[in-house]
């Protein structure tokens, strides 16, 4: 391939190349010419032009396939705009004569279409340079149209749309007669043509005025006619075609208006015209009487839905300006099209009409209008609804009167209330809680007109009236529950009204049903209420006649609805409703036959319809509560079901007798029959199987149904990846819910509420906006396949063999139509039962079974019908897998082997293709390894079947299944699969697209097979690699969309595996186009392929976006624009569709996915658009902050500005406008024009909380980044140094603005994320100070933002989730410390204040909206929030108070005051929060209390207070949980700090309590105190209440410390920690834990426990200070205990000191002992630190032995340790000591020779100055000098100190170590100890020369410390002790200090050095007088030193 990239083609590599190849090289040269002759220098080109011309008009004739003729065309055309243009001419009219030649021959067929490709291009690419010559081409061009077949069709209408393109309007004088030769052909057989055609007339009418003029009407009806029979592709050619003329003749274009005085048609005649095409079709407005009756009169399916989409073209092409203007008119247009009666002449077709105008709508409305607009056109939509339900009325009222007509009218309009209500509640919901507006103007009354259409006569306006009232509801959710009770209070008012019973019940349900997207919820008390009311009208249904139906109806309707709100509200109702479905059904077979004896057929309705419903309430039982569902409860569900399915069979007797009236009900009961039976266990009813078979067959194969009516779950059943055969990706199009109606299966796309009205309650299924159950005959039979399906795996092979028989006899007895029918469905079931048989990993069964299944489903294979054919291929695959015998599976591959080699008929060499992909899918590349080469062969060989694409597309798909499933088998076929692949892609004709998009399928499992191998440098992978490059570039350049998808997904695929391989520089621009794309499949492509791109590569893939702007910034500059008049400007036909090019601007692809977030509803897409941005914000904003913040500016700032452009022009009224038509014109362009700048909508409320989100992590990203970010000084130096550098801090003030904005919006999800965003900002830069003002911070100027973004969230009317997170802000701003002055802060604490109040308020005062759980939620959060302030309060308090006093009192005391004005005075949060606190600290007891009660684990359940604790009830305690979940830690803290403070002496005076506390409370309140009700309150002593409180403090802490779920946030664990902390501060706390030594190891073991799973330091840390409370407490405690006992016996002296662990024996018991607990936890911290303290860890092959510096906080840590561990002893019996010291002492000595290291400035570390202190401590202590343990603790001693000098040997290896820490150690011991323990020779020796290398040490510190030492050394008060040191010792001191006359001291440290030694001198020679020793040479030398010591310079 490489031979090929050069300028001129290479015609001798050419020439040595195969046949075969030749094609493939050819492209690839035309490829790599197409990129550098952009490139090229234009001297080069143009000095080899003529060499060039011959060789690209030479391949004209070398019958080039079409993806190459389209490269050449496009190659020679740019050689000629770039070289010279003298040639031309020449090259034209050989064209000209290629296209002239009469040779009609296939062979001579490609270079004629190469001919008609160039010179289109030609025509496109240089326009008027070629202007003389074109009458001459176009008319050569049709002549050849009329004789040409389809492909050359299709290629000369694109040759003159180009042409057209090309010349503007220079060619007008060939308008006409392109007009008059195109036209005919919209209705050619071909349907390439057809959308050739729709293209071509799509460019005439740009500039061929009469189109759209005279012709108008002329060119509506031929898109009429086109529209019959298409196909999809055909449909959106000329819906788009219709649409732009219409649009173009009511505005015509400014251009074409100046050129010639038109006649503009108006709104009303180009509406009318467009409604002639839905309702009356393509049929012409006169038919001849006897085709009238032919059709039937109804109107052609695909004209409407072209239609359809031709009005939204139309809207679309106005704008959305238009239509915010116009949109009354509209409106009314699009509702009478379905009251007109031809568009509802049967119930399938008025739904598909209704659906049809929903399309319109929601694709006008819903994309278009921003959500001002939208909000207004609701209003107008409301508005319609109320003209037509008043004109229902009249009527309704009328009724005496017969009037025929007003019976029809209300038929009809109950068509536009259906359409009018989606669209309302559509618009509602997407608009979400922006829409409030609507419901509070009273003037609107959208609640009243809505809730009037329930009483509407017809039931299917009543529904979608419920429907629209539930979207309201899940909008707005605090409308929720009012409606519920309106709707309640009505049904009890109307109760004898028909209509009420049933529009009210089906409103009451809907609102149910909507609940679970409703976070909060509705209050419990709403399910008695709804179940009281069902109860009544199921009682009540049989006083009155008129209304038994509906009311029993009604009241099971209800029953069902309820049950969404699940267990926790049914489990109160269940035993009530098991009951009501006993009695609904006969009790046994007696009754049933009395039963069926007596009766009439309206009892017998009421009856079957009682009974369906039960059955219905029981299904929505059984899948919304299936934590119910115990055995008992399936046992008792049983009964009825057993009797339902024993009256099924007693049906159609009952039937026969009272009419067939009776059937309806009867399939209504069956279905929900089967229904609930496929939910259950089959085990549960397998007695009834046989019945249950007979019927569910008869059922599906259609035995007591005279109608044809097949399953819709055919499609659905069949693979995912079949969807190329079934057509069915029509369901991943934007028009997939109106294309539905076009599918061959019964009823298709004709859902519609009033089929099921159960469904009004159910989840919606996901991707649909409104529920659309099937009408009844087709649901009962999918439910019928679906149940056999799940109940087939239970059957006995028998039974199994029985069916598989009679399904083939009742496809024999069949015929015709019906035989179809029966067929498909009887696949369905046979599909069905595969599945189930595989899901349930079960066999088929044995021979005889199998062999029957077989024959039934090899017989499919060859069916006409292409739908039974993949079916039956995919049960045979099927069938292999649930065989899996390798016997079978070769005899099916061979039978097909066989078939294909001699078939010649199309149907089955497809059928039977498929059946080798889908035997490969399913038994998978093992199981099917032996018939590959065969299966494979066979594919390629039929692949290249040229006749028949139809074969080609199925052996193509099969072959892609088989690379895929076949994995690394499919190796050695790679090769020749992608030479074929190549060869069909440059050689089918571009209209066979399906075989395209199963070339691409096949191109991307070869890329997966071969996989990572691509990146190799290898000559086959080269190749491979090169031909797929090939291949992806052949299929991007398709025409049809899903080509290009597939192209797409290719690359996606390379650049996983190769990534250097693929260009990006070309792939990311294409990419970024098709985010325009009118495709759903190619958007979703394009952007999952950004997705994966942006993963790696953001950086990049934004630069090649950003220079496509860049590109067409630079395109739009050279003069297209300038001139309005030049062709195509001006142009308004894409402004504002989707299909625009692509529009990125300065915001980049970012910008442009932002908007796309407002446009698109795709779920799969929308979340790929997240990641997408996700990875690019992740990589890019920290570098780009400005830009990232901008986004996000521009996108919430819509919500400060909810408006778009005030509509131009709107003073003027509609006649106005009419008059002066020219002015309007220049308007609308002007219009056209800016709209290109802006997005034409404000981004929706969804896309403003994803860029609030964006906010947070941008914060988040930048913290993870640079300092800088968050300190302004450093980022100002940094942006001086080069201004290019970019901090967050800087942008501050737009961060609070953005949280402002959000924060305070309509959208209750906005606030959150506002809030969020405000919390986070708070919390990093609270502390960030204002470099100009020193001592402030630079939060503090935002006070009033912040102020002012909280206090809307505690209005009266905000949702409990968003105050309860305010509540979180508010605590952070209190506590951040940023608010300095008291009335500043008051604003913030007065909105937690008035919280606090509505807390105190009690259970049920406020009237509630939501679950009882909101106001927990709610609750908690203030008391949280109140928690969290005084934490904070309590720390500042603390802080000051340890802090020393600046300024003694003294006379400045007032100016001092004066001078710190700006400093809170400490105690100032405390001021505020004091007066709170009585009430606080018992709410925060009592939530405590809750929550202790609430983590009890299940078992203990009976123990929990009957009616609920203080912030929960009893119903809601699941959701409640979470809610304490999130708010005890804080609370913890909080009362631990107020029982310290208040020294527990604060007693729960109950009486204070009861009177502060409403009823509810009081009862709780009691049955916290563990009171019963009605007790005197005061029976607890003090002492007892706090035992209590102390032992629900460590419960909680305790239990919680125990196992913290690894998502715990780490605040808690700290909250925790630092509560226990507190609370152990206090006396009271100590003496508990202390009595109860168990409690102590208990905590303990806990602790350590905790610290095996949390490592971060600052846990560590908090626990060794609980740990330290701990020991502390036993220490005070056993001091005490000694005390008494010394006080008690004087005369046993011995006794107290044995007190403590270990006693006599010094045994330590682990698990009881706490000094044992103690050392396990503190031995683990020291080894986590300093692992080679442990041999274990230090021996392992793992540890490295490197010893690394302790960072500072290690450092704290191990300080911390060292001190407990050295307490322990204090814990001990002497015994017990000597148990534990050995250990203790090893550890500190270790510790302190690995710490004491020498420091540059001679700093002594934590650890070290711990482990002084500890030997200290234990060295002195009292408690171990008995008798028995004399002699260990002298041993002990004497080795430690030996281990110390030990260790202070120098060692070359080791860092130097700090001889001051050991010399100290030392003298340690030396004050410490008595002679005796270290008065040995060898010790002393050791001590003694460590002090003499200090002294003759260099280092003057150590010197100088030395000295100090020994002063006190030889002070020591036991002489026998210092005097040997003071002989050893003194003589070198008095040496070392006679040397300083020579050597003066130099520095500070050196004259300290000296000055210490003098003092010990002075010590020596005063002890010498003492001792009257002969001390004069001490005193000359003391005499000496004097001298130099006056003479030294003082430095």
């Amino acid at each position: 391939m490489e031979l090929a990239h050069s300028l001129l083609l290479n015609e001798e590599a050419l020439a040595q190349i195969t046949e075969a190849k030749r094609p493939v090289f050819i492209f690839e040269w035309l490829r790599f010419l197409d990129k550098v002759l952009v490139a090229a220098n234009k001297t080069d080109v143009k000095e080899k032009q003529k060499k060039l011309v011959e060789q690209l008009t030479g391949l004209i004739s070398s019958s080039p396939g079409p993806p190459t003729r389209k490269l050449l065309a496009k190659n020679l055309a740019a050689l000629y705009s770039i070289g010279d243009t003298f040639t031309v001419f020449q090259t034209l009219d050989k064209c000209n004569d290629i296209i002239k030649s009469k040779d009609d021959t296939a062979a001579y067929l490609p270079t004629k279409l190469a001919a008609v490709a160039c010179v289109g291009a030609f025509y496109e690419k240089m326009g008027r340079m070629l202007g003389s010559s074109f009458p001459e081409t176009v008319n050569n061009l049709l002549k050849s149209l009329k004789s040409a077949e389809s492909q050359g069709r299709s290629e000369i209408l694109m040759s003159l749309q180009k042409v057209l393109n090309g010349l503007g309007g220079a060619a007008a004088s060939c308008h006409r007669d392109i007009y008059k030769n195109a036209r005919s052909l919209l209705t050619d057989r071909s349907m390439a043509v057809r959308c050739a055609v729709a293209k071509c007339l799509l460019e005439l009418q740009n500039e061929a005025v009469f189109m759209w003029t005279a012709e108008l009407e002329n060119v509506a009806t031929l898109c009429f006619k086109a529209l019959e029979n298409s196909n999809y592709g055909v449909r959106v050619a000329v819906s788009k075609l219709l649409g732009t003329v219409m649009a173009t003749a009511l505005i015509p274009k400014q251009a074409t208006v100046m050129r010639q005085n038109v006649k503009r048609a108006t709104l009303e005649e180009v509406l009318e015209l467009m409604a002639t095409g839905f309702l009356r079709g393509g049929s012409g407005f006169l038919k001849s009487g006897g085709e009238m009756l032919k059709v039937g009169g109804s109107v052609n399916r695909e004209v409407r839905v072209g239609v359809t989409q031709a009005y939204v073209v139309f809207v679309t092409t106005l704008g959305g300006q238009w239509l915010e203007r116009n949109f009354a008119t509209f409106l009314s247009h699009v509702l009478d099209l379905v009251s007109h009666p031809r568009a509802t002449q049967t119930h399938v077709d008025a739904v598909y009409s209704r659906r049809c105008v929903s399309f319109i709508l929601r694709a006008t409305v819903g994309s278009l209008l921003g959500e001002k607009a939208q909000i207004a056109a609701a209003k107008d939509i409301c508005q319609a609804i109320g003209k037509q339900m008043k004109a229902v009325e009249a009527v309704v009222n009328d009724a005496n009167s017969e009037n025929k007509s007003g019976a029809a009218d209300v038929a009809a309009s109950q068509h536009v209330m259906v359409c009018a209500l989606q669209e309302l509640g559509s618009l509602v919901q997407s608009l979400n809680a922006t829409a409030s507006p609507l419901i509070q103007e009273p003037s609107i009354g959208l609640l009243e007109t809505v809730t009037s259409v329930l009483l509407h006569p017809s039931m299917a306006a009543r529904l979608a009236a419920a429907w629209c009232l539930r979207c309201v509801a899940v909008a707005l959710p605090f409308q929720l529950t009012p409606f519920l009770d309106r709707c309640a209070e009505r049904l009890n008012n109307l109760k004898t009204s028909p209509e009420a019973v049933s529009g009210y019940s089906f409103a009451m349900a809907a609102l149910l049903g909507g609940v679970h997207q409703c976070p909060l919820g509705i209050p419990h008390a709403k399910g008695k209420m709804v179940v009281s009311i069902a109860e009544d009208l199921l009682r009540t249904a049989a006083q009155n006649s008129r209304l038994s139906l509906q009311r029993t109806q009604a009241g099971w309707l209800l029953l069902g609805a309820l049950m969404t709100l699940g267990p926790s509200v049914v489990r109160y109702h269940l035993p009530k409703m098991l009951l009501l479905w006993r009695n609904v059904f006969p009790r046994s077979l007696k009754e049933l036959e009395a039963e069926k004896a007596r009766g009439d057929s309206f009892t017998w309705q009421v009856t079957l319809e009682g009974r369906a419903g039960a059955l219905c309430a029981m299904r929505s039982f059984v899948a919304h509560c299936p934590e119910l569902l115990t055995e008992d409860v399936i046992r008792k569900l049983m009964t009825p079901i057993e009797c339902a399915m024993t009256m099924m069979s007693h049906i159609p007797s009952v039937i026969k007798a009272h009419g067939a009236h009776l059937k309806a009900s009867a399939a209504m009961v069956r279905l929900r029959l089967y229904d609930i039976l496929a939910l259950l266990p089959p085990k549960t009813y397998e007695g009834s199987f046989n019945a249950l078979l007979r019927e569910l067959v008869a059922e599906f194969t259609l035995t007591d149904n005279s109608a044809n009516t097949t399953t819709s779950l055919l499609r659905s059943l069949c693979h995912y990846d079949d969807s190329v055969l079934l057509g069915s990706w029509l369901q991943e199009t934007d028009h997939k819910s109106i294309e539905d109606q076009l599918q061959p299966n019964s009823a298709s796309g004709s859902g519609a509420l009033e089929h099921d009205p159960s469904s009004i309650y159910l989840r919606i299924p996901a991707g649909e906006a409104v529920p659309g159950p099937l009408p009844l005959g087709v649901s009962v039979i999918d439910a019928s396949v679906a149940l056999f399906g799940v109940v087939f795996p239970h059957v006995s092979y028998k039974h199994r063999l029985q069916m598989l028989d009679h399904f083939a006899e009742c496809v024999k007895q069949a015929k015709g139509v019906r035989q179809q029918a029966v067929q498909l469905n009887i696949f369905t079931a046979v599909l069905s039962a595969l599945k189930g048989l595989a899901e349930n990993k079960s066999t088929l069964g044995p021979e005889e079974v199998r062999k029957s299944a077989l024959t039934l489903v090899m017989g499919a294979l060859d069916n006409p019908n292409p739908i039974l054919r993949c079916a039956a291929g995919e049960a045979l695959g099927r069938m292999a897998q649930v065989v899996g015998e390798a016997s079978f599976i070769a005899r099916m591959a061979q039978y097909s082997f066989d078939k294909l080699k001699s078939a010649r008929d199309v149907v089955s060499r497809t059928g039977h293709s498929l059946a080798l992909g889908c035997l490969h899918r399913y038994v998978g590349g093992i199981g099917s390894g032996q018939h590959l080469k065969t299966s494979v062969s066979i594919l390629l060989a039929l692949a290249q079947d040229g006749t028949s694409p139809e074969v080609q597309t199925w052996s193509l798909h099969s072959l892609a299944l088989i690379v895929d499933s076949s994995g690394p088998m499919y190796r050695g076929y790679v090769e020749p699969t992608l030479s074929l692949v190549l060869t069909l892609l440059l050689t089918v004709p571009p209209s066979h697209t399906e075989v395209h998009q199963c070339l691409g399928r096949c191109l991307g499992a070869i890329i997966t097979t071969v996989g990572p191998e691509l990146q190799g440098n290898g000559a086959t992978i080269s190749t491979i690699r090169s031909s797929c490059l090939v291949g992806c570039a052949i299929t991007q350049d398709h025409s049809d969309s899903l080509v290009q998808a597939a192209a797409i997904s290719c690359l996606q695929q390379l650049h996983m595996f190769a990534p250097r391989h693929v260009n990006l520089s070309s792939l990311v621009p294409s990419l970024c186009v098709h985010l325009c794309s009118s495709h759903l499949l190619l958007r979703r492509a394009a952007v999952a392929c950004l997705r994966q791109l942006a993963q790696r590569e953001a950086a990049e893939v934004c630069e090649y976006a950003m220079s496509l702007a860049k590109n067409a910034g630079d395109k739009e500059n050279s003069g297209i624009n300038m001139n309005p008049f030049a062709p195509g400007a001006g142009s308004r036909r894409d402004a504002h569709s989707r299909h625009q090019g692509v529009n990125i601007t300065e915001t980049g692809l970012e910008g442009v996915l932002f908007g796309m977030l407002d446009r698109e509803t795709d779920r799969k897409l929308c979340s790929d658009i997240h990641d997408t941005l996700g990875h690019m914000l992740s990589s890019l904003a920290v570098e780009n902050l400005s830009h990232w913040l901008m986004l996000c500016k521009d996108v919430l700032a819509a919500s400060s500005d909810m408006s778009t452009a005030a509509p131009l022009g709107g003073g003027k009224d509609e006649e106005s406008e009419k008059k002066d038509e020219m002015d309007d014109d220049t308007m609308f362009t002007t219009l056209g024009e800016e709209d290109k700048s802006k997005p034409s909508v404000a981004p929706r409320w969804a896309t403003r909380v994803f860029a609030a989100d964006c906010l947070c992590r941008v914060i988040m990203l930048c913290e993870n980044a640079n300092k800088a970010h968050f300190d302004l000084a450093l980022a100002r130096s940094a942006r001086l140094k080069n201004p290019k550098n970019d901090f967050l801090v800087l942008h501050l003030s737009d961060l609070i603005r953005m949280a402002f904005m959000a924060a305070t919006d309509h959208s209750n999800q906005l606030r959150m994320a506002g809030l969020q965003a405000l919390e986070d900002i708070i919390k990093k830069f609270a502390s960030v100070p204002e470099p100009e003002f020193p001592g402030h911070v630079i939060l503090e100027q935002y006070q009033a933002n912040v102020g002012a973004a909280l206090r809307p969230a505690f209005s009266q009317d905000t949702p409990s989730d968003i105050t309860a997170k305010a509540c979180q802000v508010c605590s952070a701003w209190i506590g951040s410390g940023v608010v300095s002055d008291l009335n500043d802060l008051r604003r913030v604490h007065n909105l937690l204040v008035s919280s606090l109040d509505k807390v105190q308020a009690g259970k049920g005062s406020s009237s509630q909206l939501y679950r009882e759980s909101a106001t927990t939620m709610e609750k908690l959060a203030v008391l949280k929030a109140w928690a969290e302030v005084y934490v904070v309060a309590m720390k500042i308090k603390k802080e000051a108070e340890t802090k020393p006093k600046r300024v003694l009192k003294s006379t400045e005391e007032d100016e001092d005051d004066f001078g710190t004005v700006d400093e809170l005075p400490p105690d100032s949060l405390i001021t505020l929060v004091q007066p709170e606190l009585p009430a606080l600290s018992r709410l925060w007891l009592a939530a405590l209390k809750d929550y202790a009660l609430l983590t009890l684990p299940a078992e203990f359940a009976t123990q929990l207070p009957p009616d609920g604790g203080a912030f929960y009830t009893p119903e809601t305690i699941d959701t409640a949980r979470l809610h304490y979940r999130n708010s005890w830690a804080p609370i913890l803290h909080a009362v631990a700090l107020w029982l310290n403070s208040t020294g527990f002496n604060a007693s729960e005076s109950t009486e204070e309590t009861a009177a502060a506390m409403p009823n509810s409370q009081k009862r709780a309140t009691s049955i916290m105190l563990n009171q019963t009700p009605g007790t005197p309150p005061t029976t607890k002593s003090l002492p007892e209440i706090n035992k209590d409180r102390m032992h629900l403090i460590l419960g909680v802490s305790i239990q919680f410390l125990c196992s913290p779920r690894p998502e715990e946030p780490v605040e808690h664990v700290t909250s925790c920690l630092q509560a226990l902390h507190t609370l152990l501060d206090s006396p009271c706390a100590r003496i508990h834990i202390a009595e109860d030594q168990l409690l102590g190891v208990e905590l303990l073991s806990v602790l350590h426990r905790l610290l095996l799973t949390w490592d971060p330091p600052s846990v560590q840390l908090l626990v060794t200070g609980v740990v330290q409370q701990i020991v502390r407490a036993a220490q005070d405690y056993l001091q005490e205990k000694r005390n008494t006992l010394n006080e008690d016996d004087i005369e046993e002296k011995e006794n107290p000191l044995a007190l403590g662990e270990g006693g006599e024996t010094g045994s330590l018991v682990p698990g009881k002992s706490l000094v044992f607990a103690a050392m396990e936890l503190l031995m683990f911290i020291l080894v986590r630190h300093m692992p080679h303290l442990s041999s274990k860890v230090s021996d392992s092959p793992s540890h490295i032995a490197a010893k690394s510096h302790l960072s500072e906080e290690s450092a704290r840590l191990v300080a911390a340790t060292v001190t407990i561990l050295s307490d322990l002893p204090s814990l001990c019996s002497p015994a017990g000591c000597m148990t534990i010291l050995p250990t203790i002492l090893f550890l500190i000595t270790r510790v302190l020779k690995e710490t004491a290291v020498k420091s540059a400035d001679n700093q002594v570390p934590p650890p070290v100055s711990a482990a002084l202190q500890g030997i200290k401590t234990i060295v002195t202590l009292p408690t171990v000098k008995t008798d028995e343990t004399q002699k260990q603790w002298t041993g002990l001693i004497r080795s430690t100190l030996a281990s110390i000098l030990e260790y202070s040997q120098p060692e070359a290896s080791k860092p130097i170590l700090d001889e001051v820490s050991i010399l100290t150690a030392i003298a340690l011991f030396l004050w410490s100890a008595s002679t005796e323990i270290i008065g040995v020779q060898s010790l002393q020796n050791g001590c003694m020369s460590r002090f003499k290398s200090a002294l003759n040490s260099c280092d003057p510190w150590v010197q100088a410390k030395c000295y100090q030492l020994l002063l006190s050394v030889f002070q020591h008060t036991n002489r026998a002790l210092s005097t040997p040191y003071i002989h050893s010792l003194a003589p070198i001191m008095v040496e070392k200090l006679k040397a300083v006359e020579r050597s003066r001291p130099n520095n500070n440290l050196e004259l300290l050095a000296v000055q210490e030694g003098i003092k010990v001198l002075e010590t020596l020679v005063a002890l010498g007088e003492e001792q009257n020793t002969d001390s004069s040479l001490l005193s000359g030398c003391f005499y000496q030193l004097n001298k130099v010591y006056l003479k030294s310079p003082r430095n």
